[in-house]
């Protein structure tokens, strides 16, 4: 069977009042496209399973996970099983428009771009909730990593399979996917699309979330600039607490000369913990992430295990995969 030019990946969890419509709309958008569509079901504790079998076509393929792993690991395992020449990605909350993809692909395939990113021209989301955090985000993201994109949130985007294929999504690093396709010296752009306000379903966003990025962005940050000479890091760190260290002892031992008793001082104290600690915490962070990137790579592991693929209506893959 001859590859079709486009793989649309979409991730459900919890969207069984979304699946119709989001299938008719993805069917009629894409009907004068060579394509596939691959649905993750994320661990739905609803009917969405069931939807999908019930209005899926041939051409549609459903990975259904033993358990929520998170949109990252569902994007990944989509990415995975696509075939196709391009890979789309879109949300399975009908928030993304469909009728979107088909110039996106057009602009990808005629101005050669490796990735086209949608840009939300007209968010149809809360103003203090989703609209203010995404927006101080998206400004610390592009200017931090210097991947000047206006829109890190929107998940519909289209890529060339190489550039999303050697992406290495883990953990929920999936709003930083620009930043991973740029150290892969993909060409990338922007254009607007459309939104859609939430209709059915709850939104699995919150405040919460800024705290993650944040923690996040350090480490993309670091496998960006630092990956490959982690001495310029750690060295820099190293010699700037040892000459730290070095000016309070030598301050300290001043003072011992002088006659003063230097024990138990707070500067002495908090000089310790503060240092030391700080760098201890960071490393072990990042040391963590780089032990389980070799641990999954290495081996060939997955950071998932799916519990059955349908291709249309028929079961291709039973549990255990």
């Amino acid at each position: 069977m001859s590859k079709p030019l486009l793989s649309v990946v979409i991730t459900v969890y919890n969207e069984e009042d979304n699946i119709r419509p989001l299938l008719e709309a993805t069917y009629s958008a894409l009907s004068e496209i060579d394509y596939e569509v691959i649905l993750i079901e994320d661990g739905s504790t609803d009917r969405t399973v069931a939807e999908v079998k019930k209005h899926a076509n041939e051409r549609t393929k459903l990975l259904i996970f033993n358990r929520n792993y998170g949109q990252t690991t569902a994007l990944a395992a989509g990415i995975d099983q696509a075939t196709g020449e391009y890979i789309a990605t879109m949300d399975g909350d009908l928030q993304n428009d469909p009728t979107d993809i088909p110039q996106m692909l057009r602009k990808a395939i005629d101005e050669e771009w490796d990735v086209v990113a949608g840009r939300r021209a007209n968010r149809k989301d809360g103003f203090v909730l989703r609209k203010i955090p995404s927006k101080i985000a998206n400004w610390i993201i592009r200017n931090t990593t210097k991947v000047y994109l206006n829109d890190y949130g929107c998940t519909l985007r289209v890529y060339k399979a190489e550039i999303a294929q050697n992406m290495g999504l883990y953990g929920e690093l999936h709003r930083f996917i620009p930043v991973l396709a740029k150290q892969q010296g993909a060409k990338m752009t922007e254009m607007d699309v459309k939104h859609h306000p939430r209709i059915h379903g709850t939104s699995k966003y919150g405040l919460s979330r800024t705290f993650k990025v944040m923690a996040d962005l350090i480490l993309m940050l670091f496998f960006q600039k630092y990956f490959q000479r982690p001495i310029h890091l750690f060295g820099g760190l190293g010699l700037l607490s040892f000459l730290l260290g070095s000016l309070i002892s030598f301050y300290l031992l001043i003072l011992k000369l002088l006659g003063e008793d230097i024990w138990g001082r707070p500067i002495m104290i908090l000089g310790f913990i503060l240092i030391l600690g700080g760098i201890q915490l960071i490393t072990t962070g990042i040391i963590a992430e780089i032990i389980v990137r070799t641990y999954f790579e290495s081996q060939d592991k997955k950071t998932y295990r799916i519990k059955a693929i349908f291709q249309g209506k028929a079961e291709v893959v039973s549990s255990g995969k």
